[in-house]
């Protein structure tokens, strides 16, 4: 029955059509006709003719009235279904690729109930495994090819996965994720259709002109049928995919039980990071740098440390990588300045305060003024202050980083190049930007007298700093036979343990009393 008829305005006018109906039907077996007839004939002379004439009418007015309402509020009702079909579409589908989204999922998907009567269970479809595919490196197809293009590439790589033969349900669940889920797969044929998706997302595009390629990371997991919630599956093949973009581009990763241990741990550890900086648990440690040629401390570099429970100590690319992502970093950037800034007051005006710029933070416009706000309160002179940033910081977004470095030049503040000769484009970061002194990686320091080629690579990076009149540190300086190497190669400073390893404020301010003690006694 159309939908129409099932509606409370289509029940009214048809009960007053069949109402109509029934009336001339009772009329003409009852012969009220005749009746009516001589009625008309009898009291002619008072005008029933007429009344009863317009009582016909209006009548058939009625009538055709009632049939008229009907077609129109039919097609009332049949727009109102087309608008609303139209709108649970538009809510339950992505517009760019056309795939059901996140909330189809949700309402679909999710709305199965768990059954826990096993003759109903084997009713359900077999082996249901849910993949979850994240693109690597679509934020540089934007860059490179804008918006427009990135759409595009969505759409294809849409296409692309919805040709495999196992993906019977694609979902785009926002941004570059899709979910897939795929039916009566063996463990080993999970395997194998996990690299099929990476084939497929992974070959080239041809973008306005460009053969563009992006990778894919993938984690999968099995639903265990009737007994939970697919939701729960999803979630398991997100941390295993996220697992799987944590060891490089191109990886897919089955779904284990340490990945789940992982995030509770990691979710444990950004609760107590936000504590720890709210209660300014995390300290400056400092590292000398000392001038190669005079021997005299000519700095400090800042280093973060987090005593964490039971004094046992988080390593920093663990917190600060949980900062980065969390935005708690301009939050732990800011305070670690400030103590760094207040300790280095209490140095000789010569020594100078190293401090590193995390790659996230070289994305904020206002990273200048937060710097200057910083030694504006602790009133340390912006010439003693060297910002270290690393090559990768520079290639996130050129354009804000040139801006940031041209800042922070004309406030006099000093940028070093930190982890030289490990980045992408090393010699394209010291042509395009000014740097007032490059840090070569210790790893380089570390294996040049078992490799002949890191030696002559040392050599050329000393060699390239006198060039250009940038001064040049070497870091991770363990050995006096690397110091001979170094002071050789007219090296400017050098940091590593041989001269000192990171140490709280207290214990640099002993240290530059005892170093100014050494040299003033072989003086």
């Amino acid at each position: 029955m159309p939908v129409f008829f099932q509606s409370r305005a289509g029940r009214q006018c048809m009960s007053i059509v069949g109402l109509g109906i029934t009336l001339w039907l009772l009329g003409t077996l009852l012969r009220f006709d005749d009746s009516l007839v001589s009625f008309m004939t009898h009291f002619r002379a008072y005008g029933a003719d007429k009344l009863v004439l317009g009582l016909g009418i209006a009548g058939a007015m009625s009538f055709i009235y009632s049939v008229l309402r009907i077609a129109d509020l039919r097609k009332e009702m049949e727009l109102r279904v087309a608008a609303q079909a139209k709108a649970d579409w538009t809510a339950t589908h992505d517009h760019l690729t056309k795939l059901p989204n996140r909330y189809a999922f949700e309402r679909k998907a999710l709305a199965r109930p768990i059954k826990n009567d096993e003759a109903e269970v084997e009713e359900w479809d077999d082996n249901v495994t849910i993949f979850s595919v994240d693109l690597d490196g679509f934020k540089k197809v934007n860059d490179l090819v804008g918006h427009k293009g990135g759409d595009v590439l969505l759409i294809e790589v849409a296409r692309r996965i919805c040709a495999l033969g196992n993906a019977d349900c694609v979902y785009r669940f926002g941004g570059d994720e899709f979910i897939i889920v795929a039916f009566a797969l063996t463990a080993q044929r999970e395997e194998r259709f996990a690299r099929l998706l990476i084939q497929a997302v992974t070959r080239p595009i041809h973008i306005d002109g460009f053969a563009v390629e992006v990778g894919a990371s993938v984690g999968y997991d099995r639903w265990a049928e009737g007994t939970e919630p697919l939701e729960d599956a999803a979630h398991r093949a997100d941390l295993a995919m996220y697992e799987a973009k944590s060891r490089g581009p191109n990886h897919f990763l089955a779904f284990e039980t340490s990945m789940q241990d992982k995030v509770t741990e990691r979710a444990s550890l950004e609760t107590r990071l936000r504590a720890a900086i709210a209660s300014k648990d995390i300290k400056p440690f400092y590292q000398p740098l000392i001038d190669l040629k005079t021997g005299q401390l000519c700095g400090f570099e800042a280093l973060a440390r987090w005593a964490g429970e039971d004094d046992i100590h988080i390593p920093p690319p663990v917190f600060i990588d949980i900062a980065e992502e969390t935005g708690m970093i301009t939050a732990l950037f800011e305070d670690l300045l400030a103590q760094a800034c207040s300790d280095a007051l209490t140095w000789p005006a010569h020594v100078i305060l190293s401090f590193n710029v995390s790659p996230v933070q070289m994305e904020d416009k206002l990273l200048t003024s937060r710097i200057l706000k910083v030694l504006s309160a602790t009133r340390l002179p912006p010439q003693r202050l060297e910002v270290e940033i690393t090559e990768n910081a520079l290639i996130q977004d050129p354009a804000i980083a040139a801006v940031i470095l041209e800042e922070l030049h004309a406030a006099g503040i000093q940028i070093a190049l930190d982890d030289f000769g490990t980045g992408y484009s090393s010699l394209a970061q010291l042509a395009r930007y000014r740097f007032d002194k490059i840090k070569i990686d210790k790893s380089f320091i570390a294996t040049y007298r078992d490799d002949e080629r890191q030696e002559k690579i040392v050599r050329a990076m000393l060699g390239l700093g006198r060039s250009l009149n940038i001064k040049t540190t070497a870091e991770g300086v363990e050995e006096h036979g690397q110091l001979a190497f170094l002071l050789q190669l007219g090296c400017d400073i050098g940091q590593g343990y041989l001269f000192g390893k990171a140490m709280p404020a207290a214990e640099a301010d002993t240290f530059i009393r005892d170093r100014n003690a050494n040299l003033a006694s072989t003086a």
